[in-house]
């Protein structure tokens, strides 16, 4: 999955760093960029939205032993508050892993530059479904 990650130009131009991932669990932190910013400077919905699908589907992908692909089936993003931070930071959950359809729950943070401020910005349930 590592490999995966490290070939996705989407990935790469946002600047992504995957910071955990385990069985059922994925965690990618994404720093702000201009681009990704409404003019009052807090990170506009559609960067945290994108964040939420990645997240899911290598969530999604770390629930199988072997090496899969999924795609989003259903999203649904809560956003808790205007996003207002350097960086922002997702941890997905596999709530159900199936042998086809996969249910994620991915938070949405945001964080200063050290990490020591973090802030719930968004909350999602995401349904993935295998393909291969």
């Amino acid at each position: 999955m590592t490999d995966s990650f490290a070939r996705s130009e989407t990935l790469k131009f946002y600047k992504a760093e995957l910071l955990e991932i385990n069985t059922d669990f994925v965690s990618i932190k994404i720093p702000k960029m201009e681009l990704m910013t409404r003019k009052a400077g807090m990170f506009n919905g559609a960067m945290i939205a994108s964040l939420v699908d990645v997240s899911s589907g290598y969530a999604a992908v770390s629930h199988y032993e072997e090496d899969c692909y999924v795609v989003t089936v259903e999203l649904k993003v809560n956003y808790l508050r205007p996003a207002m931070g350097d960086a922002l930071v997702s941890k997905a959950y596999v709530v159900k892993g199936g042998s086809k359809i996969s249910v994620i729950r991915t938070e949405i943070y945001t964080v200063d530059e050290n990490r020591t401020s973090e802030s719930h910005v968004a909350t999602s349930l995401v349904t993935m479904m295998k393909i291969k």
